[in-house]
């Protein structure tokens, strides 16, 4: 065979390997409107940046095995900064991990390992490959394998495109954020048919595992209306986190201390209701704290009474924990504190500084909360706080009542700068409770009906003014500075100036272990 023939073979195969799933599954994609793997890469990574590897691996000892082996990878770039990338092509034995797969997708996790890097998988796979057996399962094995050495040392990001069953969701929920396409994502540990033989119960996949269902569970970060949207939230999230944890957060130009501390600010003196128990969405409030008003919010619909979001202060990255009087009255259930404490350790790995926005009446009462487990759950809030060392700024803004006041970044739990405004309201726990637990027998009493409703608001107004006022907490040095409003944004802006050298070394130990 001459050069040229040898240049001619070369240039067919790799035109075959750009799309080599059967003629009938591609129709059956491009009939419902779905994009190829090699699209998809394209249209997330810069312009032209995209390195394909593997392109030609086939599955060994299998004379009809098909070109990519069910999966596309390699490396390229997103704002100029390096990523590893691979995509399922549901077209190849539906996108099922054998043994090529396997091998494929564990050599661009080991090149992020070794250079430093994100790496961002584009999910759409039937699971297991049944007729690899344990080969399949090995593979799984190996690509969880290299997950670890990565998690919390470069960012990992999955977006679920499709249907993914089994080992397909286990790897996904093990990175550091998954983002779904409403309408199109599913995911389960086993399909409807599965449960439906086993157990009897009658459940549809969109049910069973939908976006909008799993996002509920607790299990994605995000929801997005489509493909494109997915991969815009993938660029701006990178753009608020470094490639590694030894690297630096992509900074952006800062407004001026002049700019944040202008007429401007004054709404902010009127924001708190006040009535002390009305409630309010605290998103219009973290907009108006940082540089700009374009926060990204995580796990929106799940425990949306705690609020986790990226945002910037002084053209740096920071991550938002506060509590939201919309839902619950911002009570901290279960959930919430599951979710705030996982996002407080992503934000550790990554040296983000953590600003606790506080409003919250304590951790949510109830026979199902205390079922669900929240003492342990609870727990781990508390836990994460203090394991993180980056710098913790808190701004008490309304209640701060009991357990709940400790674990929001207070001074006792390793806060490091905590500021209130003259509406915050720091006790034991508030008014309502107090007056049941110290002068219940007395009100019990008292058999007019407005005497006792006079004498209960004598009481609860003499707590209010004398034990849950923000200058009990100053006095005591649990607060360090009482603010106006109007001066939040540069308060924030210079603590955080002052802690960008924070250094906190734990003991020296093997690690941590969580609370059950």
């Amino acid at each position: 065979m001459s050069t040229a023939d040898k240049l001619a073979d070369l240039r067919e195969r790799l035109e075959t390997a750009q799309d080599p799933g059967s003629e009938r599954a591609r129709t059956k994609r491009d009939e419902a409107g779905r994009s190829t793997p090699r699209d998809r890469i394209a249209r997330l990574l810069d312009e032209g940046s995209f390195t394909e590897i593997g392109a030609l691996a086939k599955t060994p000892g299998v004379d009809d095995a098909v070109y990519s082996d069910g999966v596309v990878t390699g490396y390229g770039r997103i704002d100029g900064r390096p990523v590893c990338v691979y995509a399922h092509d549901k077209t190849v034995y539906g996108g099922s991990v054998g043994v090529t797969f396997g091998k494929k997708v564990v050599e661009v996790m080991e090149m992020a390992i070794k250079i430093g890097c994100p790496v961002i998988g584009i999910q759409d796979s039937g699971g297991a490959r049944i007729q690899d057996a344990v080969t399949s399962l090995a593979m799984y094995s190996e690509i969880s394998r290299r997950q670890m050495p990565l998690s919390g040392r470069s960012p990992q990001i999955s977006i679920m495109m499709g249907k993914s069953a089994g080992g397909a969701v286990y790897a996904p929920v093990t990175t550091d954020f998954v983002i779904a396409v409403d309408g199109e994502a599913e995911m389960y540990v086993t399909g409807p048919n599965v449960i439906r033989e086993v157990t009897g119960e009658d459940v549809t996949s969109a049910e069973l595992g939908g976006a909008r269902q799993q996002e509920l569970n607790g299990n994605i970060q995000a929801v997005v209306d489509s493909e494109d949207d997915a991969f815009d939230l993938v660029r701006d999230l990178l753009g608020h986190l470094p490639l590694t944890c030894f690297d630096e957060t992509p900074a952006v130009l800062a407004p001026t201390d002049e700019d944040v501390s202008g007429e401007d600010e004054l709404v902010l003196d009127e924001f708190i209701p006040d009535d002390t128990n009305a409630g309010y969405d605290m998103m219009d409030l973290l907009v108006q704290l940082g540089d700009d008003d374009d926060l990204i919010e995580l796990q929106e619909n799940f425990a949306p009474n705690m609020i986790t979001a990226f945002g910037r202060i002084d053209g740096q990255t920071v991550g938002y924990v506060a509590n939201n009087p919309m839902h619950l009255a911002g009570c901290i259930d279960a959930d919430a504190a599951d979710k705030s404490a996982r996002f407080i350790r992503i934000c550790d790995a990554y040296n983000i500084p953590i600003v606790f926005v506080v409003d919250t009446p304590g951790y949510l009462p109830g026979v199902e909360q205390e079922k669900a487990g929240l003492i342990h759950r609870g727990a781990k809030l508390a836990f994460a706080a203090v394991e993180a060392t980056v710098p913790k700024v808190t701004l008490v803004v309304r209640k701060a009542y009991g357990g709940a006041y400790a674990v929001m970044g207070s001074k006792n739990l390793a806060g490091d700068i905590n500021l209130a405004w003259p509406t915050a309201q720091i006790a034991v726990m508030g008014s309502a409770a107090a007056v049941v637990m110290i002068q219940g027998k007395q009100l019990d009493a008292i058999t007019d009906p407005e005497q006792r409703a006079h004498m209960k608001k004598v009481f609860m107004d003499f707590y209010d003014e004398s034990m849950t006022s923000p200058y009990v907490a100053a006095e005591r040095g649990y607060i360090d500075s009482m603010i106006q409003p109007h001066e939040s944004r540069l308060a924030l802006r210079r603590a955080l100036r002052q802690l960008r050298t924070k250094d906190v070394r734990d003991l020296p130990k093997k690690h941590n272990i969580i609370p059950m």
